[in-house]
């Protein structure tokens, strides 16, 4: 058996998240209960069997790898994956698999879909993905995952079972949708990705970024560039209402203990322990 790329993994109730996060170096994240992933930095032989993968931007520490899966896929003779990314990088990623199909003499297939932020994408009969603009130097986008479920509207919920059956049969529409946000992954954005995203704070688990830790790193300069700094967290501190907070994307600036011991310092509840930092 070959070795993985390296990849961390942890377990929140029915959800298993998975992957590694470093600024500038490979970004890639998947759920295998949802049967998806995001971003493609980097390509874990094991996240190959992910049908279905969301890409928030062109940078190449997250999308380096895409020719990789999908080249991976067709020589195990696996269904052509389909991958969501933003649409303003859709002609220049399709140009970039083109040119690595000639270089390697083989096909790349796969389905390539465009989103613009607004759009609502549907994985399954109980799962959706919605599109939300997010805040970087290049065109990019964050995704919320939303479980479906069917639930009675509230005034017939006190009629015995014969008389809803009844109104069924008669053609009315007895049940509504109920949405509840699961997961939300941000990819690279500074502080209005989440803050014009307030479903993002309602997720079950949100996955963001944290690139900037130390207080020497100015934030209109970092927010320039499209990220956010540990500062920015604990200004939103109260906002999070998610179970779970996973913060990535570290800059290669800090090692493992730097990170911890400043934010532990800043933040020493961390989030009244939701918070998560993927080191």
């Amino acid at each position: 058996m070959l070795d993985n790329v390296p990849f961390l993994s942890h377990q929140h109730k029915s959800l298993t998240i998975e992957g590694y996060s470093r600024a500038a170096v490979q970004s890639c994240w998947r759920v295998p209960e949802l049967r998806m992933g995001f971003d493609l930095g980097v390509q874990p032989w094991d996240f190959m069997g992910t049908p279905t993968w969301a890409i928030t931007h062109g940078h190449l520490d997250h999308v380096a790898a895409l020719a990789v899966y999908v080249a991976r896929r067709r020589m195990m003779k696996m269904e052509p994956p389909t991958i969501y990314l933003p649409e303003q990088i859709l002609s220049n990623v399709q140009s970039m698999l083109a040119a690595f199909s000639r270089l390697d003499r083989g096909r790349l297939p796969c389905n390539l879909i465009g989103v613009e932020p607004g759009e609502e994408i549907e994985l399954s009969r109980e799962l959706m993905m919605s599109v939300h603009k997010t805040t970087h130097t290049v065109p990019s986008v964050g995704f919320i995952v939303w479980e479906r479920r069917r639930k009675l509207k509230a005034k017939y919920r006190d009629l015995e079972g014969s008389q809803i059956r009844d109104l069924r049969m008669s053609g009315t529409e007895v049940s509504e949708e109920t949405r509840m946000p699961i997961l939300a992954y941000t990819g690279d954005t500074s502080p209005p990705g989440l803050d014009n995203n307030p479903d993002m704070y309602q997720a079950q688990v949100l996955i963001t970024e944290m690139t900037f830790v130390a207080s020497q790193h100015r934030k209109d300069k970092i927010h320039k560039h499209g990220h956010m700094h540990l500062d920015d967290i604990i200004a939103r501190q109260d906002k999070f209402e998610n179970e779970l907070v996973i913060m990535g994307h570290f800059s290669v600036r800090y090692n493992t203990k730097q990170v911890q011991r400043m934010v532990e310092k800043k933040l020493p509840d961390m989030l009244e322990g939701r918070l998560k930092l993927w080191l």
